[in-house]
């Protein structure tokens, strides 16, 4: 991905009940039995526009076939929790939004219906799946079958306030991560903090991951059987970090924020830089035209071993104890249809998951956002590259223990050794459990 400039006309305008309109009369329906009513959870993202037409579309389908449909819309953050406590519940929707380390988990536990049958039907009709979401998403080996139906690909690019950069003389992206930390020190001027990085317990501070394994860390071998995290290379990211740290780049409170909290601090022009998916770009264009024009993105810098870039899988996938598994499927091989996956990725934040969705107008109008999603669909790294992305890596994840790791080490105090003997113990035993 080249570094793009965020383009400053207004994304597609049409109302979101309109597109759902629009895409279920244009494109046919399975045909299924009527009379039945099918729950659906969505992820909530950070577009209005889009989180509305997915309930309207749903809604849409379900009239026209004779379905009745609840859908509930689940802020991303929350969903491990939520699905964890309807798994122990027994009160699971039929289908819904799930992320990559909650599918693997998930499927590993017998929890979602396999529907491999589902997967090349639609991968046949829309010229195949790309490379990347393909290879992730395959839970073959932990269910015996494919159990998610991909819909969309996100991933941390880098954004920044050129009005502050490019008067500090810097005009180009940091290609680094060392020439981040000197880009951000020359910006520092608090309420202005040059570093909005997340370090608490949420997904945005596992982009530490990808820091650490650029430095060459490692989270397990490469038969993805033991925890490794205690190395050499994860001392040289950790030096890294604390010395970011003892600069004073990072705004107040990111080692508790939640899942928006990097999301605010660049909105509220509290951050220079950020890593996000492009959903503060969509905030931005709508909410703050200045700042939208202020700002750029470009991929996530290098470390010593390379730049790691992983792509983020989103599928849609059924639950194993649903009475309506027809249904439900019919649902997904729907909302996988052109017409309405163009009118998504026009106010969404993903790029695309069939080669057929490349040519769609979303990815071909000025919108600088899907672009820049695009390239990472089909250039990002493999998920958990260059460690094994299984069951084990995902738990590990889940659990953010790099970003308590380096809890311990700026909050806490310690020092890199007994942060790291904590994380090794923390990973052996989660490594144990997939042994």
């Amino acid at each position: 991905m080249n570094e793009t400039k965020w383009s400053r006309r207004k994304l597609l305008g049409t109302a979101a009940s309109g597109l759902a309109l629009a895409a279920a009369t244009s494109f046919p329906m399975p045909a299924i039995a009527q009379g039945k009513k099918l729950t659906y959870w969505g992820g909530l993202i950070f577009s209005d526009d889009a989180n509305k037409l997915l309930v309207d579309t749903i809604n849409a389908w379900g009239a026209a076939n004779g379905v009745a449909t609840e859908v509930v819309m689940i802020n991303q953050n929350e969903t491990t929790q939520k699905v964890s406590a309807a798994v122990a519940s027994n009160t699971m929707p039929d289908a819904l939004d799930v992320g990559l380390d909650l599918l693997m988990l998930l499927s590993r536990q017998g929890v979602f219906s396999t529907i491999d049958d589902l997967y090349t039907k639609v991968g046949d009709a829309q010229g195949g799946w790309f490379e990347g979401p393909a290879k992730a998403t395959d839970t073959s080996a932990v269910a015996g079958g494919r159990t998610g139906l991909p819909f969309g690909v996100n991933g941390n690019l880098l954004l920044r306030r050129k009005d502050l950069l490019e008067p500090a003389g810097f005009a180009e992206p940091p290609a680094t991560w060392d020439e981040l930390v000197a880009q951000a020190t020359a910006v520092n001027k608090p309420p202005v903090f040059g570093l909005g990085l997340a370090l608490s317990n949420v997904g945005d501070a596992n982009l530490q991951i990808s820091v650490l394994q650029s430095y060459g860390g490692r989270i397990a071998d490469d038969a993805g059987k033991v925890c490794t995290i205690k190395s050499e290379a994860t001392r040289t990211w950790l030096t890294w970090l604390k010395s970011a740290w003892d600069k004073g780049l990072f705004p107040p409170g990111n080692t508790t924020w939640d899942g928006a909290g990097d999301n605010q601090a660049y909105l509220s022009g509290q951050a220079a830089f950020i890593a996000n998916t492009g959903s503060v770009g969509i905030a931005a264009r709508k909410d703050d035209p200045e700042l939208f024009a202020a700002s750029l993105f470009s991929p996530l810098p290098a470390g010593p071993m390379g730049r790691i870039s992983p792509i983020t899988p989103q599928s849609r996938a059924i639950t194993k104890a649903s009475g309506n598994q027809d249904e439900a499927r019919a649902l997904l091989e729907y909302l996988a249809n052109p017409d309405f996956m163009n009118a998504y990725f026009s106010v969404a934040i993903y790029g695309p998951v069939l080669k057929a969705q490349e040519s769609v107008a979303a990815f071909n109008g000025d919108n600088a956002i899907l672009a820049g999603l695009l390239g990472l669909a089909k250039a990002g790294t493999a998920p958990g590259a260059p460690d094994v992305y299984n069951a084990a890596f995902a738990d590990f994840s889940a659990n953010f223990v790099v970003p308590k790791m380096a809890q311990r080490v700026v909050v806490d105090g310690w020092d890199f050794d007994r942060a790291m003997d904590e994380a090794q113990a923390t990973g052996d035993a989660i490594y144990a459990k997939y042994a």
